[in-house]
């Protein structure tokens, strides 16, 4: 699957945008499911979004959906997150992570990237 790396995060106030990308320098994982996870400190870690292979299929946590929507670019090799409406409870390094199905459970996931920060503060 090639090893992914994220990119995009930073500090934001409430309310703001961020788009984080996730890129594979490897082998491309274009047939592979894609999915973005976050972890804040003395916190597990927590499924965000997914995508399908093709694109087609998007599963969504319910504390992100109708804020967040999870898309992919064949061409570039790459998977986005972009994220809207951002919250404080939104602060975590966010992770992406590549697997043969889509899936909401981090521990089906075999390849990670190394992590992005995101901070949502006043």
């Amino acid at each position: 699957q090639g090893q992914l790396v994220e990119s995009g995060g930073g500090l934001v106030q409430p309310g703001s945008s961020l788009r984080l990308s996730c890129a594979a320098s490897g082998r491309t994982f274009n047939n592979y499911a894609v999915g973005w996870f976050r972890q804040a400190p003395g916190k597990e870690r927590e499924f965000v979004s997914a995508i399908s292979y093709s694109g087609r299929g998007t599963v969504y946590a319910d504390s992100v959906k109708g804020r967040f929507t999870i898309s992919r670019d064949s061409a570039k090799n790459t998977v986005y997150l972009q994220m809207n409406s951002l919250k404080p409870e939104d602060t975590a390094v966010y992770y992406c992570a590549a697997n043969n199905y889509l899936s909401r459970n981090a521990v089906d996931y075999r390849d990670w990237g190394q992590g992005t920060q995101v901070t949502v503060s006043s």
